[in-house]
């Protein structure tokens, strides 16, 4: 069984790497398991956060919504998207030697192969506007919303791998301040700050080899993304653009559960410590709109590069590579 189906699974519902030391826990015979299990979660992190995030916080936005209505009711946006990335993931094909010592450290480092994978995520997003801004000629000024998301990943339990989140649901927040509020003759300009969570969820999977059985267990994983964008955009009657550029910050945190059954011999298993993954990476997008009275079809391309990834093994596709994403979503607001 290869991770990338996990990767894939989870995802779906909800050149070289720089050097770095194998992990001090992965030692013995189960050593290369525990390493291969503790890279995966170094690469996959940031590829799962980038489909987590996204482009634009709110499709099709850029300035803000305009605060209250009749000076009551919040002007408001919801949108339902699901957000793509062009990702890879790595196999989990890790050796076992019984006669290794109880402290022998892993294979030395070695390139492993990867497989395209589209790493997709679905994103629900509400914008509130509570405030809207100074007024100005053609425009207000300093208007501010606040923003939500929500996060699920259901339960599954499948015969080679499972997934198992703590709760189903996990919630986000930030809030956009308007630096120019779209008009007639004004495009919308402003800047966002936002906090997305994925539910804490543990993978399992098992890989049936000759003369063993190796498990893996992604225990916990806690992600989240903090994300800064600039956006302008402007409505262009029946079509609407929008761009904007921003930097994105992936923290996560794991532990791994590494067991090795050989045919013969005794069972051997590895649990490591606490391990954390910390990338910040540009993040660029462009959003093009179809207007459809308080409805809008909106579709996103983007890219996101930079950051450092470290992992023990290296990949035919470097984990710190640039890479592209796309979103489609519908929005309804008033």
């Amino acid at each position: 069984m290869r991770f990338r189906s996990i990767a894939v699974m989870l995802a779906s519902l909800s050149g070289a790497a720089a050097a770095q030391t194998a992990n001090p826990s992965c030692v013995g015979p189960a050593a290369d398991a525990c390493q291969q299990a503790v890279d995966f979660f170094h690469y996959m992190a940031p590829q799962i956060g980038t489909a987590m995030t996204g482009g634009n916080t709110t499709l099709a936005q850029g300035g803000s919504l305009g605060g209250l209505r009749f000076g009551l009711i919040p002007r408001f946006a919801v949108d339902v998207r699901v957000n793509a990335v062009q990702g890879n993931a790595p196999g989990y094909n890790p050796t076992f030697s019984p006669l290794a010592g109880a402290s022998a450290p892993p294979p030395a480092s070695r390139e492993l192969t990867t497989s395209n994978a589209i790493v997709p995520m679905p994103a629900v997003d509400i914008a509130l506007g509570v405030f809207k801004g100074v007024p100005l000629p053609l425009t207000n000024v300093g208007g501010v919303d606040v923003l939500l998301s929500a996060a699920y990943i259901p339960n599954y339990n499948g015969d080679e791998f499972q997934i198992k989140p703590k709760d189903n649901l996990a919630f986000g927040g930030g809030v956009r301040v308007g630096i120019l509020q779209e008009s007639l003759l004004v495009p919308g300009v402003g800047f966002s700050y936002m906090v997305r969570k994925l539910p804490v969820t543990t993978l399992t999977t098992a890989q049936n080899a000759t003369g063993f059985t190796a498990t893996a267990s992604v225990n916990d994983i806690d992600l989240k993304s903090k994300a800064w964008r600039i956006t302008v955009s402007k409505s262009l009657l029946l079509f609407g653009i929008a761009a904007g550029v921003g930097q994105d910050k992936y923290d996560a945190s794991t532990s791994i559960t590494a067991t090795v059954t050989p045919t013969v011999g005794s069972t051997q298993t590895i649990n490591t410590p606490v391990l954390k993954s910390e990338v910040s990476r540009m993040n660029y997008f462009a959003d093009l709109s179809m207007n459809l009275m308080v409805i809008k079809l909106v579709g996103t391309v983007g890219m996101v590069s930079g950051g450092d990834i470290a992992t023990y093994n290296t990949y035919d596709n470097a984990p710190d590579k640039s890479r592209l994403y796309g979103s489609v979503g519908i929005r309804f607001g008033l």
